[in-house]
């Protein structure tokens, strides 16, 4: 229903003198009341969407089974614990490279010092250089070029040996 076959109505019902009319349609429910305790003409509509409600049946979990890629994730987060992860800290977009004709800052395997800039964060149009806070060689890179990122993100991995 749109504007126009509401509007419409709301004539309708004026001339009527009804007080109140309720329409539920497959997808909207208007109610138009009229006229009120003052002798005065007001007209209210509401529109509420309705939503059909569906029920399904509630499964108990299937109890967890240990797979062998899950014991893999487990060492892998042990081997990971040695690293020092550099996170987000700001919410933007992340970009890898000063512009996009020149190279990235780092790259995994790049030995880093405190106060290298490591990628550019945008936020509300605000290009933020995010530093090392460690010294280190990076050994893996979390995020990909032009990607949103959110504030505490992990974006790199450090070996600070």
């Amino acid at each position: 229903m749109d504007l126009k076959e509401i509007q419409n109505l709301i004539k309708f019902v004026a001339k009527s003198g009804a007080s109140e009319v309720k329409l539920e349609m497959d997808d909207i429910k208007i109610t138009i009341k009229t006229a009120s305790e003052d002798g005065k003409e007001t007209t209210i509509v509401q529109q509420l969407p309705v939503t059909p409600q569906v029920v399904a049946p509630v499964q108990p979990p299937a109890p967890a089974a240990i797979t062998p890629a899950a014991v893999v994730e487990e060492s892998a987060s042990d081997d990971n614990s040695k690293y020092i992860t550099i996170k987000s800290p700001i919410i933007g977009t992340l970009y890898r490279k000063p512009s996009p004709d020149k190279p990235t800052f780092v790259e995994v395997g790049d030995s880093i010092k405190e106060g290298d800039v490591l990628c550019i964060i945008e936020a509300m149009k605000l290009f933020n250089e995010i530093e090392s806070e460690v010294s280190g060689k990076i050994v893996k890179v979390l995020v990909d070029d032009s990607s949103p990122v959110e504030f505490d993100q992990p974006l790199f991995l450090v070996d600070p040996s």
